[in-house]
């Protein structure tokens, strides 16, 4: 299925200064228009409940073996939008595997022994990633063909609103925005 994604281009803003950068998640009222994939960094109890709303359960010892396979640990954080983990492994997979899925802004998210997982999980479901990195130009998907127009929109004004909140100057730090499906024609909308 075709997803719709906004490109939006910067303009005055000095990306070459971190503190400048976009680095967000948003949650998008009317979702991704498909479940987020998640894995869970997770031994005995955890695993176990885990394994019912979690599309993967990584063990310890599959970390070692990741940390030693780096091309399958790359592979790992490209097939997952999300990785979650238990409090008391969260060192090991930063030592391990924190030059992977740093970088790709994936490092997991802590959870505490007695949280409940499938909230968490759920509250997942609507995130994307908005983060210009260094460029001026970046991706966001707001959705996908099978949304109607007002969901796409509401989505889009949500991204919109959490960019110009992060720009010195908002609205005027945007050159211009763009909108395509993943096979179709970009339309400038601004």
């Amino acid at each position: 299925m075709e997803t719709v994604e906004v490109a939006i281009n910067l303009k005055d803003v000095d990306l070459q200064n971190p503190q400048k950068r976009i680095s967000a998640e948003v949650a998008l009222p009317h979702g991704r228009g498909r479940p987020a994939r998640v894995a869970v960094f997770a031994q005995g109890e955890m695993a176990v409940i885990s394994k019912k709303v979690v599309d993967t359960v990584i063990s310890p010892e599959q970390i070692d073996e990741l940390s030693e396979n780096k091309r399958e640990a790359r592979k790992l954080a490209g097939r997952f939008d999300f990785f979650v983990a238990e409090t008391g492994l969260m060192a090991n997979i930063g030592k391990s595997l924190g030059v992977v899925l740093g970088p790709r802004g994936k490092m997991p998210r802590p959870i505490p022994p007695q949280a409940d997982i499938e909230r968490i999980i759920k509250g997942l479901t609507n995130l994307v990633p908005v983060r210009s990195k260094d460029r001026p130009t970046f991706h966001v998907p707001i959705g996908n063909v099978k949304m109607t127009q007002e969901q796409l929109a509401e989505n889009l004004e949500t991204i919109l609103k959490r960019v110009e909140s992060s720009l010195d100057r908002g609205y005027d730090n945007i050159a211009s925005v763009w909108v395509k499906t993943t096979m179709g024609k970009s339309v400038r909308l601004q």
